[in-house]
């Protein structure tokens, strides 16, 4: 059994371009708490192998997400939560002046950068 507190500081940055933290791995998968600071539009990626669950704690964003079938734009607010399924195109963006602040859990758990893909078909126009 674990038990973990949150990082004061990041330990990383995530392929598109979120600061993380790491707060719990396991056999089964990861999570990480994630912070796009104001303004930041994320580099779009899809995932190899992983799906993803997120939740929102603070903050104003949109996630743009493709699976190759249906497309859309959904509203980050606190308390939302979504879902990445593995090979699902997306991008993520702070439309606020504070930051944007959520749970993510990784399944399986995250494999190494390499997992994560740059596209160049995004929503938006990057910043980082």
């Amino acid at each position: 059994m674990k038990t973990t507190t949150l990082p004061e500081k990041a330990d990383k940055k995530s392929p598109a371009g979120a600061d993380v933290r790491f707060i719990m791995d396991g056999t089964t998968g990861g999570m990480i708490h994630s912070t796009v600071p104001p303004y930041q539009v994320n580099k779009p990626v899809v995932h190899a192998t992983v799906s993803e669950f997120w939740y929102v704690l603070e903050g104003h964003g949109e996630i743009w997400r493709d699976n190759g079938s249906e497309s859309n734009v959904s509203t980050l607010v606190p308390g939302t939560s979504i879902d990445i399924p593995q090979g699902t195109s997306f991008q993520y963006r702070n439309v606020s002046g504070d930051d944007l602040k959520f749970i993510c859990i990784t399944m399986p758990p995250w494999p190494s950068d390499s997992e994560a893909t740059y596209i160049k078909c995004g929503k938006w126009e990057p910043t980082v």
